[in-house]
């Protein structure tokens, strides 16, 4: 899992098939506590495997401080070592937005 430095409004982890899905959560749970929209990129069956996981997981951390979550599914194109492949993208935030996590947290 690495966090891409240049994304300043979404931060997008990558997830390796290799990722720890309860560490790929965690990070998930503590973005979206913090209010930052979270995206996570994903190449190939077994990485999309773990940011599944990952994402269900971060929903049991949520959950009981009353955040749900919704995730978009999307595809993307990116260049890997010069080859084109095509990426799953997931867009994780609240449910009802970011304006329902400040209510819940005041």
């Amino acid at each position: 899992m690495t966090q891409e430095p240049d994304s300043q409004t979404i931060g997008c982890l990558r997830v390796s098939s290799r990722s720890s899905p309860a560490s790929v959560a965690g990070a998930i749970a503590g973005m979206i506590k913090d209010g930052s929209p979270v995206e996570i990129q994903a190449v190939g069956a077994g990485a999309v495997n773990q940011a599944v996981k990952a994402i269900a997981i971060s929903r049991g951390f949520l959950s009981p401080i009353g955040i749900e979550i919704v995730c978009v599914p999307s595809f993307a194109d990116i260049v890997i070592d010069g080859d084109y492949r095509t990426a799953i993208r997931f867009a994780i935030e609240p449910r009802g937005g970011f304006s329902a996590v400040k209510r819940e947290a005041q």
